[in-house]
């Protein structure tokens, strides 16, 4: 008897609130939260799990011009942090909903991501670092997917954005071909993404989400991705295997380090982690030094006259 007091507490709740106001931008319709096990719509979450995700909703913006429907049945929402992107890298979060009753479902697949710079003046194209197939990242989390995209430079005169993916929607196909999106600079202190060379490849060097580091030790992690030919071929992560040495230092501060920094090392799923120790606030230059399989440096290290790394990722916090 509490089981099913339980539940239907957790339905009463998602029934009485409001629709997720980052939704309304897609056309004039209303996506009500789902009450899911209600109907027994077995493509959907079960009741606690819809609020979860309604939460997590909350703590997003939507990005509507990567909002579709697809197939009239279905539709998939893109969301992140701030509903615009930067230079650098960018999270983005997808969610599907039945067009019918606005329910949240599980098992649905984006991926394809296509994105594509146009540079005006050469009058050709190139794409940028981006993730895999959109995943699940939390078990609590199921109907929200998640992948990335690093941005190598931002929109302006001189170029503009286009992005693009595909959706698989229980069967149904569509997605996006092509939406005009803008990439906005970074603030002054900030430096997320950094390239360097090995013979004729170019890598990318993709720090994941510094905004949420503190003072002290925190888990550092980037992806290493390798640029393709032909250059509108989206740069997937870099088969070969590195070693990140960092050297964090402060600038404004006489250069100095912080003690007890780990190197970033690949992982299972191909991204390198490692940490980093930040003893005080301010603007931090991560001076980096690039390790290949062999331990040769192979960029970055000592390379300037006041025997910094001229390769650095630049933070404030």
């Amino acid at each position: 008897m509490k089981k099913v007091m339980r539940l239907f507490m957790a339905v009463a709740v998602l029934v009485g609130l409001s629709a997720c106001n980052s939704n309304d931008d897609l056309g004039s319709q209303t996506i009500e939260i789902p009450g899911v096990t209600i109907d027994g719509d077995v493509d959907c979450c079960s009741a606690e799990e819809a609020l979860q995700v309604y939460n997590f909703l909350q703590t997003v913006k939507i990005i509507p011009e990567l909002s579709t429907v697809v197939d009239g049945q279905y539709n998939v929402f893109a969301y992140s942090k701030t509903g615009s992107f930067h230079t650098g890298y960018n999270e983005i979060f997808f969610v599907a909903t039945k067009k019918k009753n606005g329910n949240y479902i599980k098992n649905y697949d984006i991926d394809g991501l296509k994105p594509l710079m146009l540079m005006v003046k050469m009058n050709m194209k190139h794409s940028t670092p981006v993730g895999g197939k959109a995943e699940s990242f939390d078990n609590a989390y199921l109907a929200v997917k998640r992948t990335w995209v690093s941005f190598v430079m931002n929109t302006s005169e001189a170029g503009s954005w286009t992005l693009g993916y595909n959706a698989n929607i229980l069967g149904s196909k569509g997605g996006i071909e092509e939406a005009d999106i803008t990439v906005g600079e970074l603030p002054e202190g900030q430096a997320w993404l950094k390239s360097f060379k090995v013979e004729n490849d170019t890598y990318y060097l993709s720090l994941v989400n510094p905004t949420d580091w503190q003072t002290g030790k925190n888990i550092i992690t980037a992806h290493v991705s390798k640029k393709n030919t032909p250059a509108t071929t989206p740069y997937g992560l870099a088969e070969e295997q590195f070693a990140i040495e960092i050297d964090p230092r402060m600038p404004d501060m006489g250069n100095h380090t912080s003690p007890d920094n780990v190197a970033l090392t690949r992982q299972a799923d191909g991204s390198y982690q490692g940490t980093v120790n930040l003893t005080m606030t301010g603007r931090w230059r991560v001076h980096l030094a690039v390790k290949d399989a062999k331990g040769n440096v192979v960029a970055g290290g000592d390379d300037l006259a006041d025997g910094f790394s001229s390769l650095y990722w630049e933070v404030t916090i």
